[in-house]
């Protein structure tokens, strides 16, 4: 898979995930392999659309609406038709300087018949007169094109009477709190997982708890009787692995210890990994619980391509703990005491070098789609650009299964109650 992917998500004015964005790069063209041929390949070939053609966007997307960039060609030759999704999965993104020509138009026109929606990327030049206008269902702005002033904001407020708009490149909490509120407007960017720089007055003892019990069970070796234990002391916690383990094993469960026992450390270590950190996480934005999880299987994942195998239990902590700053609202040298980690971990997470830290500064340059970032640090560290997108396609199938039982087991439980 010579192709770099990510998804970035867009939010609304609540911080709920709206949608999702394809970002995607020749990895042959970056890697400075074949140049002259990777570009004229780029032209007429998106590896956005052969990826999707090959996964589909449940995994990137969890059944929400995914944006992905389209080019002249890939529209005229209808390849978007040939994907095999459903429609209303999917946005088509064209350029604003697309030259809208007949044959141009009448491809947007036959995408919205099918169902398809389409956006344009940048402001549209004299809108009332493009021809594509009427086909248009998002504009997409990055806030580093314009000034945010008042002005800027009542063209917004002009634009979203009758589209979608969404803005992006929002980097700070700052700009987005200025910004939100906005009817009809999306927000996109990396504002939502920033630092926290200033400390906070006090860690709440429950989520203290929670975070002890998730190191203790992302351990090498746990014993399965003082975690069923400590379950027992958290109600919504004991509530979930009894659903959870309804759904799996086809018997009543008696006791919490009984369930453990049934399950074993690697299922209670799914269970919980996914139940305790949606807990966590239960009032921060979604997507904050699935940046963790994505990048601790991510940075799992790419143990062996760094030569640090041994080390894999360590570097899924890592990368599960990455956001722990903005789960406990504290600086991460605080949220990394409260917890006591490893001096791994530790180094990674706050003084941000040693050999943990090469993973997780790799993973945040892929996820955030700074593709020439990514393509130096390929060459820096002698890695094999198949394997680091195969370890993130991994970890977005595994955030995906992680959650299918507990997703579906509610029903279950209610059933059988």
């Amino acid at each position: 898979m010579k192709t770099l992917i990510t998804a970035v998500p867009s939010f609304d004015s609540d911080m709920s995930v709206r949608a999702y964005r394809l970002y995607s790069g020749n990895g042959a063209s970056l890697l400075g392999m074949m140049e002259s041929a990777a570009s004229v390949s780029d032209s007429v070939i998106s590896p956005g659309l052969d990826f999707i053609k090959a996964i589909g966007v449940e995994p990137l997307t969890g059944g929400l609406p995914l944006f992905i960039d389209i080019n002249e060609y890939n529209l005229l030759m209808k390849e978007v038709f040939n994907l095999g999704i459903f429609p209303e999965q999917l946005v088509c993104i064209l350029s604003s300087k697309i030259k809208a020509d007949d044959a141009i138009v009448s491809r947007c026109e036959e995408l919205r018949s099918q169902g398809f929606k389409v956006a344009i990327e940048g402001m549209p030049d004299e809108n009332s007169k493009n021809p594509l206008f009427p086909f248009i269902d998002y504009i997409i702005l990055s806030v580093d094109d314009f000034t945010l002033d008042s002005k800027f904001i009542d063209t917004l407020k002009i634009l979203t009477k009758s589209k979608c708009v969404i803005l992006s490149e929002i980097h700070s909490m700052e700009t987005f709190e200025k910004l939100a509120g906005i009817s009809n407007t999306q927000y996109c960017g990396s504002f939502f997982s920033q630092p926290i720089t200033k400390k906070a007055s006090k860690i709440s003892p429950i989520k203290i708890n929670a975070l002890a019990l998730l190191y203790r069970i992302n351990e090498e070796d746990f014993d399965l009787g003082e975690i069923a234990d400590t379950i027992g002391r958290d109600p919504s916690l004991s509530i979930s692995l009894f659903r959870f383990i309804n759904s799996v094993v086809p018997r009543k469960i008696k006791s919490l210890r009984n369930a453990v026992a049934i399950l074993g450390q690697k299922e209670v270590k799914r269970w919980a990994t996914a139940a305790i950190s949606i807990q966590l996480s239960e009032d921060k934005p979604g997507e904050i619980t699935r940046l963790s999880l994505i990048r601790a299987r991510f940075a799992e994942n790419l143990a062996s391509a760094f030569e640090m195998s041994v080390f894999a239990p360590r570097l899924f902590v890592m990368g599960l703990f990455s956001l722990l700053d903005v789960i406990l609202d504290c600086t991460m040298e605080q949220a990394v005491t409260e917890v006591g980690l490893n001096d791994d971990v530790k180094a990674a997470l706050v003084d941000k070098k040693g050999a943990f830290y090469k993973i997780l500064d790799l993973m945040t340059a892929y996820e955030r789609a700074n593709w020439d970032d990514v393509a130096m640090k390929l060459v820096k560290y002698n890695l094999d650009l198949e394997d680091i997108t195969t370890a993130f396609v991994d970890a977005l199938v595994w955030y995906k299964s992680l959650f299918e039982a507990m997703d579906d087991d509610g029903d279950d439980s209610d059933e059988e109650e």
